[in-house]
């Protein structure tokens, strides 16, 4: 287990926008689907264990924290591990829910076994009768990394409205939120392409290591 801090050597990307923008992110999230779902078959087994252990060794919740994880498909990093153990240490736990396009996301109250009913794009999701809530750490999935903070999710946005909208609210009320992207750290690239409105995370941790982001 490894605890790092963001490194300088690596190239940075320049925010933008525009038709260039939008087809290098296109190209990187096809290769890294493929980066992703190569080292998921040879790495998957315990993978949400290491990862579980990793966070809570590196990263400190305040007491009565509300966590926030996605529930796994395909070749995604298992976070529900992470989510167990934080109800085991008497915090609350939620997944998120898509509202609709463009709009950010909502958090439904989680547990093990509780039913589901099916959601967006295929994921099973809490039915609507689950309480929301308004999570303050936030674990993120993602398709790639770099060690300046930058993830390439699926190209919806609604991460990066979700934790604008969760960021604003926590700096008027003094409750900050943490952003933490998980994945495998075969997901590690040396600059993710990212555009103007692309949120960077406070934490990446991955089933080898936590690197926490300094600016």
């Amino acid at each position: 287990m490894t605890t790092g801090r963001c490194g300088s050597a690596a190239p940075v990307s320049a925010p933008s926008d525009g038709t260039e923008l939008r087809d290098a992110k296109k190209a990187f999230r096809a290769a890294a689907r493929e980066r992703r779902a190569a080292y998921h078959a040879r790495h998957a087994a315990g993978a949400g264990d290491r990862l579980r252990d990793i966070v809570l060794a590196a990263i400190p919740f305040a007491p009565g924290a509300v966590v926030s994880a996605y529930l796994p498909i395909d070749d995604e990093l298992d976070p529900l591990p992470l989510l167990r153990a934080a109800l085991d240490h008497g915090h609350a736990a939620c997944v998120p829910v898509v509202q609709g396009k463009a709009q950010p996301l909502r958090f439904r109250d989680w547990t093990p076994g509780a039913p589901l009913v099916a959601g967006a794009f295929g994921v099973s999701v809490p039915p609507e009768s689950a309480p929301e809530r308004v999570p303050n750490i936030l674990f993120v999935p993602l398709l790639g990394f770099d060690r300046q903070g930058f993830r390439m999710g699926y190209g919806a946005g609604f991460y990066d409205r979700t934790l604008a909208k969760l960021r604003a609210a926590g700096a008027e009320s003094g409750r900050p939120v943490l952003a933490v992207g998980i994945g495998y750290a075969g997901q590690e690239v040396a600059a993710v392409p990212i555009g103007l409105h692309d949120q960077a995370l406070d934490w990446i941790v991955t089933d080898r290591e936590a690197i926490r982001i300094t600016r």
